[in-house]
């Protein structure tokens, strides 16, 4: 469920724990998008373990909690194996269940899972809540360790507890299997009939590079004999951002794609140019699982009026990440920006509104009804002049003004998370020129002494009572909190 950008990847060479623990400090220092770096004073954390570290090991303990501090799950260290992952999902193949997951008021939840996946065939939904895996409880549990547990070798099997809204705690025992993440698909997830004159495209992630070009490839093969698209992005937690830019460029003919903020405050605006591939009427389809790269595609289009969006507000999720290469094979990502619609919208933690809002209940997905989609498809056929056939007139919601609520209830479907590759040779770069804007980073000037950051760590941050710190570097900690 991120928007990830690759910062240049360096070859691994030898280096101390101390050096290690100092190369990630350095990189929150020059990059991190909140200058205040969550209110506190972050030299005090630059040489706090240089006597502790005696290993690679007390270093990776002691970079989670220097990160911890700033109260970010999206800022996060990754060890070699985790780092090794995370490539290996970005190039379109990993090994697991097949779900994308991360955080909500501090519990742990699904936010898709992949189509075709064992956790999908399991019956795994957007939104379950993840008590236990393989019977230890997730509280305070970080995304990276989670995944760590529920990733695994094919053909081995991993329990899961998951909490449905309304419902007891039920435990799904899942054999993990290789996941080949196919990203488009012209398949209706539950079985709908689609008019002649429509063309349905289901992107489930902007993860694939080749994600782009395999919807040009159908936006041209049907340019002749169609009317309209549906572009369904339910359950899409994102990939890479340049798959989004490019993918708005396809139906945009000028205006604003998005517009990233740095910790300067300085804004850098992508637009679309001035040909566009199809003019053809346009409907998304989004979720509460759409998140990411799909709000950013999402937005570019409803704010240039392009497409309408029907179905439920989406995830929000509104910054960018940064995927830094450390110099022994690990990594460290990092929140380098926010991002804003074309209208200036900050959607973060708030998610797009759709024009049309439908429910999908539990029981219409049980009936194979996807009235989220026969809905879409309802003013998509309005829209191009077509008659709606009798199987999908259905009661259409009498609406006012921009923001339309259909007459249907509604749950989840399905699909997926942003990464923006960007080339650079060095991991610590200087920072491009751009137009400054009014839009600055919040700051305060507050000056915090040490034990009340330590204090800020321990009571706001769910995470810092499960790190694994090594019992000298919690006891250093103790000490001189007392």
């Amino acid at each position: 469920m991120l928007v990830l950008l690759f910062s240049g990847l360096q070859t691994a060479y030898a280096v101390t724990p101390a050096q290690l623990y100092d190369e990630v400090w350095r990189l929150i220092n020059l990059k991190y998008v909140d200058q205040t770096d969550n209110s506190q004073d972050w030299d005090i954390w630059r040489h706090r373990y240089d006597k502790q570290m005696k290993t690679k090991e007390d270093a990776y303990l002691a970079i989670d909690t220097m990160l911890a501090s700033l109260n970010d799950p999206y800022t996060r260290f990754l060890d070699p194996k985790e780092f090794a992952e995370e490539t290996s999902s970005i190039k379109g193949s990993l090994q697991g269940i097949g779900i994308q997951i991360g955080m909500k008021d501090g519990q742990l939840v699904v936010i898709a899972p992949i189509e075709g996946s064992p956790a999908d065939k399991a019956g795994i939904m957007t939104d379950d809540l993840i008590l236990e895996i393989d019977g230890v409880s997730t509280k305070g549990i970080t995304i990276d360790k989670a995944a760590d547990k529920i990733r695994g070798n094919a053909g081995t099997q991993v329990t899961i507890l998951v909490k449905r809204k309304d419902q007891e705690p039920k435990a799904y025992t899942i054999t993990r299997a290789e996941i080949e993440i196919k990203s488009v698909s012209t398949k209706t997830p539950i079985e709908t009939q689609i008019p002649d004159c429509i063309q349905y495209i289901r992107l489930s992630s902007f993860i694939s590079k080749n994600a782009s070009a395999e919807v040009l490839d159908i936006l041209k093969k049907t340019a002749n004999n169609k009317k309209g698209y549906i572009l369904d992005l339910r359950s899409n937690p994102g990939g890479l951002l340049s798959n989004a830019i490019l993918m708005s460029d396809m139906f945009l003919q000028g205006g604003g794609i998005v517009s990233t903020v740095d910790r300067y405050g300085y804004k850098d605006t992508t637009r679309a140019a001035k040909v566009r591939i199809t003019n053809k009427p346009l409907v998304v389809l989004v979720n509460k699982g759409s998140a990411s790269a799909s709000e950013i595609f999402s937005g570019a289009m409803k704010d240039n009026c392009r497409a309408i969006l029907v179905g439920e507000q989406t995830f929000g999720k509104g910054l960018v990440q940064e995927i830094n290469k450390l110099s022994d094979d690990a990594g460290v990502n990092i929140t380098i920006q926010r991002y804003l619609t074309p209208s200036g919208t900050d959607i973060h933690k708030k998610g797009i509104t759709p024009d049309y809002e439908v429910k999908l209940t539990a029981e219409n997905v049980k009936n194979k009804d996807d009235v989220q989609l026969k809905e879409g498809l309802k003013i998509l056929l309005k829209e191009c002049g077509e008659p709606i056939p009798d199987y999908l007139k259905a009661p259409v919601a009498k609406t006012d003004g921009n923001n339309k609520k259909a007459n249907v209830k509604t749950d989840e479907v399905n699909n997926s998370s942003d990464v923006q590759s960007k080339e650079n040779s060095e991991n610590i770069s200087k920072t491009e020129e751009k137009t400054q804007t009014e839009i600055k980073t919040e700051s305060k000037t507050e000056t915090k002494t040490e034990n009340e950051i330590i204090e800020k760590v321990r009571t706001t941050n769910p995470n810092y009572k499960e790190l694994p710190i090594r019992k000298d570097l919690l006891e250093n900690l103790n000490k001189q909190n007392q």
